[in-house]
């Protein structure tokens, strides 16, 4: 009896102050810092799309606010920088600095070679770890493991030193973005792995085609890429990892873009277009088939889907046969509609990709003057011109009109005066419309965008990340960064979705929408029962009427398992905390005594099972 009641004073002590005074749970002791050491595995993670805007699974809205970290599209096959700094130091660095998610850019090319079992080398790596293991001298003398060399121990194999293959490596690098609490998108962003392979017009190329000559080089590059090696290879991916959800979102192609008199290119089969037909070249028809293709294997993902580059003007008469001005008269008038690589997104109000799914975001990128003098600058722009003369009508109208959600994939550039003018207005519109985005990008060898970080990968542009910061999602007076995990907080500075619902949500709230206290709420999602048609990806029942034939008992916080922050959030209530922001479903669960109500008695209870003093059988009795 003695031990019994001394585990329970032990436990009560990391959810109450001696005063009984209740702790945040950002405070709570012990079994908090042991979560944030260990990777959360309970596979709960899972996002859904409601409208324009994207929840978790207890129908809490999140918001994700990333950026780009490019190198597995390049020769080199790996993330770029790693020849410089250790992997942990990397994504530590990252975490820390609010990023909650990276979009990573990867080849068809690289992730065929994983599926056919003969990964390709990868390059601009330093790794060692030497020696493997503590080697003991003649005189005694112990030489500890990883005395003469200490980096990025878990990139080589057990000899300390032979780089491991490409994907192993990637293997390596998700587990890692699970520990600090960073979600992972990845993008395809180029057929081929090559370092200007964005410059590929579609998601595919046929031996021949001009711009498969144009950009194959060195021993690395296929002489074709279909489209069903494509669909395959990133649906590949998506069943390889349908049970880890530190991905959680597949864009499955960067910037598809061509244009009817580009290089004098007079062929309309060889660029991005989006109508109703079957051609491997229509970009809505070829997405669909690939979202389909992922959510049959993994019908959690979202999908992300860009835009092209232009579209004729229908309302003119002209259609995707009708040549444009490059190759009639450039003194003509236009016949189509321009936009960034991928910025385009027109097509969408009248032929959306599998409308009736809850897993489709739409991603535009979009930049400023540095990148190019494109039209909508040549005024003194505003965020009203910007939205008159281009965003609204190529991808803005999608987030307004409340057809699905949007996420920038990328934006960013250099610190130039109207560049920054530029970057200042978007960020600004994003906040205040609670639009997702990627920067582009953490890498300081972009060209014509330069990056977040030095040229070693560790200093932060201090100007630049001071205008990026503000777009990342953070609570509204501590400054805390919001992850996307239930469990495991992001970096040093940061917390777990969990923690920001239980303890913030509702007190400073978030810069969400400009600033907001509470939530946004969508539909409860049962995670654990895949849908059979994958236009329909979730199973859904309102935030207000909580199932009670499923109940999970103890798990207060209604993330799918029972734990010391549940006991955090049961000793509010029982205080009548009436900020704690428990769900009327985590009500359900938190009643162990199973007499319609949630106080003292039941927090009493749930404590006995953390001790291990009852049963989970027990916990569900009455």
């Amino acid at each position: 009896m003695k031990k019994t009641k001394a585990m329970l004073s032990l436990m009560l002590a990391a959810v109450i102050t001696a005063g009984g005074t209740m702790m945040p749970a950002s405070d709570v002791c012990g079994a908090r810092t042991l979560k944030a050491a260990a990777a959360d595995d309970t596979n709960d993670d899972w996002l859904h799309c409601e409208g324009s805007r994207i929840f978790d699974m207890n129908g809490n809205e999140v918001w994700l606010t990333g950026a780009n970290w490019f190198g597995m599209n390049c020769t080199e096959n790996a993330p770029h920088g790693l020849y410089a700094v250790d992997l942990d130091y990397m994504l530590d660095n990252v975490s820390s600095h609010g990023i909650n998610i990276i979009r990573f850019p990867i080849s068809t090319e690289l992730l065929l070679s994983w599926m056919d079992g003969n990964p390709l080398p990868v390059s601009s790596v330093t790794a060692s770890y030497n020696p493997p293991q503590d080697v003991i001298g003649e005189d005694g003398t112990v030489t500890k493991a990883g005395t003469y060399g200490d980096t990025n121990r878990d990139l080589v194999e057990s000899d300390g030193k032979t780089l491991k293959n490409s994907m192993d490596i990637f293997d390596v690098i998700m587990k890692k973005c699970k520990q600090y609490g960073i979600k992972a998108l990845i993008d395809v962003h180029s057929p081929a792995s090559h370092n200007s392979g964005h410059n590929y017009t579609l998601w595919y190329y046929q031996e021949g085609a001009e711009d498969a000559g144009n950009m194959a080089v060195g021993h690395f590059s296929k002489k074709q890429i279909t489209w069903d090696d494509w669909k395959d290879s990133i649906t590949w991916l998506a069943k390889k990892y349908a049970n880890d959800d530190t991905i959680v979102a597949y864009d499955l192609k960067n910037e598809p873009h061509g244009k009817r008199g580009y290089s004098g290119n007079e062929c309309p089969n060889t660029i991005a277009k989006w109508d109703d037909s079957t051609d491997k070249n229509n970009w809505k028809y070829s997405a669909e088939e690939c979202a389909k293709s992922i959510l049959k294997v993994n019908p959690h993902a979202l999908i992300l889907i860009e835009g092209i580059e232009q579209s004729p003007m229908f309302d003119m008469g002209y259609d995707w046969d009708t040549p444009d001005q490059w190759i009639s008269q450039p003194t003509d008038k236009p016949k189509w509609y321009g936009a960034w690589w991928g910025g385009n997104l027109r097509g969408v109000k009248n032929l959306p990709v599998l409308p009736n799914s809850t897993q489709i975001v739409y991603s535009p990128h979009d930049y400023g003057p540095s990148v190019y003098a494109q039209t909508w600058f040549d005024k003194n722009f505003t965020t009203d011109t910007l939205l008159d003369d281009y965003w609204r009508d190529t991808w803005a109208y999608i987030n307004e009109d409340d057809i699905a959600p949007l996420l920038i994939g990328e934006w960013g550039g250099k610190m130039e005066t109207q560049n920054k003018k530029w970057m200042e207005l978007l960020r600004d519109y994003m906040i205040n419309n609670h639009i997702n985005h990627t920067f582009w990008c953490l890498n300081p060898n972009s060209g014509d965008t330069e990056g977040l970080l030095d040229t070693q990968f560790k200093n932060w542009d201090e100007a630049k990340y001071a205008l990026f910061e503000k777009s990342l999602w953070q609570t509204q007076q501590s400054g805390k960064y919001i992850g996307l995990d239930h469990q495991t907080p992001l970096g040093k500075n940061g917390l777990s979705l969990n923690e920001f619902y239980a303890s913030y949500a509702n007190t400073e709230g978030s810069n969400l929408d400009g600033g907001t206290i509470g939530s946004h709420h969508g539909s409860h999602v049962d995670y654990t029962t895949a849908p059979d048609d994958t236009t329909t990806t979730t199973t859904t029942t309102t935030s207000t009427t909580p199932k009670t034939d499923n109940t999970f008992w103890g798990d207060a916080d209604c993330n799918k398992q029972v734990d010391v922050l549940d006991a955090v959030l049961l000793a509010r209530v029982a205080a009548e905390d009436t900020k704690c922001g428990i769900t009327e479903q985590g009500k359900i669960n938190a009643d162990v005594t199973h007499d319609g109500t949630v106080k003292t008695d039941d927090l009493t209870k749930l404590l006995k099972f953390l001790a291990g003093l009852i049963t989970k059988n027990d916990l569900a009795s009455k």
